[in-house]
């Protein structure tokens, strides 16, 4: 028969099976179901619950380190009465992640400056919350990152990952990149979810694809099944920018108002 303490037993065990939870809060929760009279039962039920509640966090902030956003975002922070083009009701109903369920795609379409990788990253937090896998690339870093796996190994890394694509139309792309996009987007047509801001309309994706063919094809592939959120309107980056400095910022129209030095932690498109 062991000699050694029954808590010293109980310690090593918990840690070998991996349960700081129940390691940590174990005589705690003991002495309360005590006082209260609860039966055994009750005392393990207390104790899973923490333990699952501490993974599910745990789990949670995992995804959102792994999925690279390049800052957190939140709807809370989204200002919805600066764009009124905006649907909030859509951007609210994305946000419980049914669509991913669906296997169905979303679109932030937009001038800049008005919140695109705003919404977008949101919305990918909130995908991690909720148990989802996110990773998050510019349009010219996913390329780069394509270019560089040579087989299939990125593709089926991220095959149950929503994918957010960010700045798609800001420079055009070499015809090896645009093959290498397409083809991204044919693998993962109707098995996997996509998230990509533009501020170009879609009869301008020619003008960065460099073909219509290609250019026809991909959006076939992308608006199939897909919500998309139009956000056209003033630059909101612009507006903090006059707030911030107190004095008027004049912009060339074509620009779309979007502000010349924003602040790192504002730039969203």
């Amino acid at each position: 028969m062991s000699t050694t303490a029954p808590t010293v037993l109980l310690s090593h065990h918990l840690k070998a099976l991996r349960l700081p939870v129940f390691l940590r809060e174990h005589e705690k929760i003991g002495l309360h179901c005590a006082k209260a009279k609860q039966d055994y039962a009750q005392y393990l039920l207390q104790l899973c619950e923490l333990e699952l509640i501490e993974r599910e966090k745990r789990g949670s902030e995992r995804r959102i380190r792994e999925a690279g956003f390049p800052v957190v975002k939140t709807l809370d922070s989204y200002d919805f009465a600066a764009l009124a083009s905006l649907n909030k009701k859509l951007v609210l109903e994305l946000s419980r992640c049914e669509y991913l369920g669906q296997r169905e795609n979303v679109l932030l379409v937009g001038n800049s400056g008005t919140g695109k990788t705003h919404i977008a990253i949101a919305l990918g937090l909130a995908a991690c919350q909720q148990g989802y896998k996110v990773s998050f690339f510019t349009t010219a870093g996913l390329i780069t990152q394509l270019m560089e796996a040579r087989d299939d190994r990125l593709l089926l890394r991220l095959r149950k990952h929503l994918v957010i694509v960010d700045e798609f139309g800001y420079v055009p792309f070499s015809k090896t990149g645009a093959e290498l996009l397409f083809e991204f987007f044919s693998e993962r047509y109707e098995r996997g979810s996509v998230m990509v801001t533009t501020n170009l309309p879609f009869d301008q994706w020619t003008e960065v694809l460099g073909s219509e063919r290609l250019t026809g094809a991909l959006l076939d592939r992308l608006t199939h099944r897909v919500h998309i959120l139009e956000m056209n309107g003033p630059s909101y980056r612009f507006k903090e920018s006059v707030r911030r400095h107190g004095k008027n910022l004049n912009l060339p129209p074509s620009e779309g108002h979007s502000s010349p030095n924003p602040d790192a932690e504002d730039n969203d498109s």
